[in-house]
């Protein structure tokens, strides 16, 4: 039995990794980008954050993320999904702070919203500063699970409109991914797996051949929550 003096003072945070697919502003090359928030206060003032806070006791974990997420940078993410959480006894010099790290995926509509300033800055997600607390390794381990799953899940769904070509869609794994695809057997995997639908639309007004517009089966939720019902601000 554990003593209930032994979880005392065990703080409970929520962080959010958030990635979109942006142009770099130099290069112009598309990469996968994630907003950052400059801590205003110790610990680590000055230092880039994952955007986050405390749970209130009031709150879900859900609900706690959306708040933090709406308030530090004004996004209001379609596709947002618990992550890990990270817990060791050292990760923060204020106390035993337990955080349940969630990640969202934006399009770049959603993320031409986000409330850019002095302290909130977009950053390349493999190419980031050193963050406060342990949010490097959060992020790595964000990339990890987003390069895994994007192979066979439809999380890409999150970075694309409605409808969309196969090119389109190609580009979104290439990018994720870091490599190339052969567009003859991604073509061919992605069209038996069941995971898109044909619109039977095409889209107009180039000199070649129009591509046709696919759309993805949305007889699967995106995010699969079980009975868990999704919590909404």
């Amino acid at each position: 039995m554990i003593d209930a003096g032994q979880v005392q003072g065990v703080g409970v945070a929520v962080s959010t990794v958030i990635f979109a697919l942006r142009q770099h502003p130099d290069t112009g090359a598309v990469g996968l980008w994630l907003p950052l928030v400059r801590r205003i206060r110790e610990p680590w003032q000055g230092r880039w954050a994952l955007p986050g806070g405390m749970v209130r006791v009031t709150e879900g974990l859900e609900l706690a993320a959306r708040r933090n997420l709406l308030e530090t940078t004004a996004l209001e993410p379609t596709y947002l999904e618990q992550l890990y959480a990270f817990g060791e006894a050292d990760r923060s010099p204020d106390g035993r702070i337990v955080s349940i790290v969630y990640w969202a995926l934006v399009r770049a509509d959603e993320a031409s919203r986000a409330a850019v300033d002095e302290n909130v800055q977009w950053f390349p997600a493999d190419d980031l500063p050193e963050l406060a607390f342990d949010h490097n390794l959060i992020v790595d381990y964000a990339l990890w699970r987003l390069r895994t799953k994007v192979e066979y899940g439809r999380i890409a769904h999150a970075f694309l409109g409605e409808t969309f070509t196969l090119s389109e869609l190609r580009e979104v794994h290439e990018t994720v991914l870091r490599r190339p695809l052969d567009p003859a057997n991604f073509r061919r995997q992605i069209e038996s797996s069941g995971a898109i639908v044909s619109t039977e639309e095409v889209v107009t007004g180039g000199r070649h051949r129009p591509p046709r517009l696919y759309r993805f089966n949305t007889a699967v939720d995106l995010v699969d929550n079980g009975p868990l019902t999704p919590v909404r601000l």
